[in-house]
């Protein structure tokens, strides 16, 4: 790909004050075989050189042969505001690039994914790449309003000042009516000592025929209202307001307000960065719970390299570039993993976590990343799900720290003793991993407890099904 001018940075250049004027990424890239075969009398250490100033290029002020540079082509400012590859590891094949913030409107996050991500990934040279991380500048950020509520306003909302918070997804995923979802809601909140906080909706919950999403939300709201006078305890429901025209959205979160509810629940990645954005610039008061359909489709990377050594074998984004977007738009709750899932050895949940909720991260050691610093960003709850059950609550919670909301669908509802044993095994489960009692001396002691009957059925890891 030729370039207009270059796009690569001298060896050892820094952006200088890149928290003020900079936007930085951090990438890594295969080679194509073509590319490789093209070296000729060149290393292969120029072609990624070549490769790296590309992506740079592509992704600024460049494109891929010299055009007219003579009055009014633009070029002089062009070549003052390029991007710059910058401190390239040639073992790993990793780089960043340095991005003039002049190069962006601030307040808009399609547009810079657009300039960013859009095109390089089209790149002929290259036959594989992993976009791992996007560090904000200050500005940028001072642009986002972020978690309308956060991790304290949610607690101060639920009266519930220490420890994780659960909830329940109805199963089967489809198959409730709206009473009949009602109703589960009544059993979760009322069964044991009433402490069980919430209940959510599937992603493929959205106004069915024989669900529709105002009687359904009217009807568990109902419920939820008269769980907390019975029990005394604060419950939440994660309504799905999740659809493509954003009228409609909107019109479901006036629903939910209505009838009394603190939380909607969007599907962030398919409706959207602007859907996002929008849902929360429009203030409902509502918390955003983002729910992450389709995401494996874009962070998913089975490569030996998806964590920096190794080769890579396709295109991916980290989910901890999503993690950090949806954070700076502003949910308040989102979906970061399981720490007892593959990921573990790398500790990527761990960091995921760190993400959503520091003030400021540095730059982890094995997970390849740039760190952030939030300034008036608010901490988002983390979302642990995925085949949990009252086995992983020690563990979970040992990981993650207590600022995280647990999902339990099969893990409750699929206790042989039915509903009522589920809720008690998990409310068990919690109270002791707080306690900091080990679970496995608990059953020794109670073997006949709710808990105990769970895990003699899942053991204590987690349970996902391929």
């Amino acid at each position: 790909m030729a370039v207009q001018f270059n796009y690569l940075a001298p060896k050892g250049w820094k952006p200088k004050n890149a928290e003020e004027n900079y936007l930085i990424t951090l990438l890594k890239v295969e080679l194509s075989e073509k590319a490789i075969k093209e070296v000729g009398n060149r290393t292969k250490k120029i072609v990624f050189e070549e490769a790296a100033a590309s992506i740079a290029a592509e992704s600024s002020t460049g494109t891929w042969t010299k055009v007219y540079d003579g009055p009014q082509s633009g070029v002089p400012l062009a070549r003052k505001k390029r991007a710059l590859a910058y401190d390239l590891d040639y073992k790993k094949s990793m780089f960043k690039v340095a991005y003039p913030l002049e190069l962006f409107e601030l307040d808009n996050i399609s547009g810079l994914l657009a300039g960013i991500v859009g095109n390089i990934a089209g790149m002929k040279m290259v036959s594989a790449m992993r976009f791992y991380d996007v560090r904000f500048p200050r500005k940028m950020i001072a642009e986002f309003l972020g978690p309308t509520h956060g991790v304290q306003g949610i607690r101060k909302l639920l009266k519930k000042p220490k420890g994780p918070i659960v909830a329940t997804v109805p199963k089967p995923k489809i198959g409730r009516t709206s009473g009949e979802q009602a109703h589960l809601a009544w059993e979760l909140f009322t069964s044991g000592k009433g402490t069980y906080e919430g209940i959510k909706d599937d992603e493929n919950l959205t106004s069915l025929e024989f669900n529709k999403f105002e009687d359904r939300t009217r009807k568990v709201l109902s419920k939820l209202k008269d769980a907390e006078l019975r029990t005394g305890k604060k419950k939440f429901y994660l309504a799905n307001i999740t659809h493509s025209n954003l009228d409609i959205m909107e019109k479901r979160a006036e629903t939910i307000k209505k009838n009394g509810g603190i939380y909607m629940m969007m599907d962030v990645v398919t409706t959207g960065f602007a859907a996002v954005d929008t849902m929360r610039r429009r203030d409902t008061g509502l918390a955003i719970h983002a729910h992450r359909a389709m995401h494996g489709f874009i962070t998913r990377d089975n490569s030996p390299g998806v964590h920096g050594k190794g080769r890579l074998f396709g295109f991916s984004i980290s989910m901890i570039v999503l993690a950090k977007l949806f954070r700076l738009l502003g949910v308040d709750s989102l979906h970061g993993g399981s720490p007892l899932a593959k990921m573990e050895d790398y500790g990527e949940a761990e960091y995921i976590r760190h993400i959503l909720q520091d003030d400021e991260t540095e730059e982890h050691d094995k997970i390849p990343s740039l760190g952030q610093k939030w300034h008036h960003i608010k901490p988002v709850w983390m979302v642990a799900s995925g085949g949990l059950h009252p086995g992983d609550f020690e563990a979970v919670i040992n990981a993650l720290g207590e600022d995280i909301m647990i999902q339990c669908g099969g893990g409750l509802l699929g206790h042989p003793d039915g509903v009522e044993a589920g809720v008690k095994a998990i409310e068990q489960s919690r109270k002791i991993a707080m306690e900091g009692i080990p679970i496995r001396e608990w059953i020794k002691l109670n073997p006949e407890s709710e808990l105990a009957v769970a895990v003699k059925l899942w053991g204590y890891g987690p349970k996902i099904v391929y």
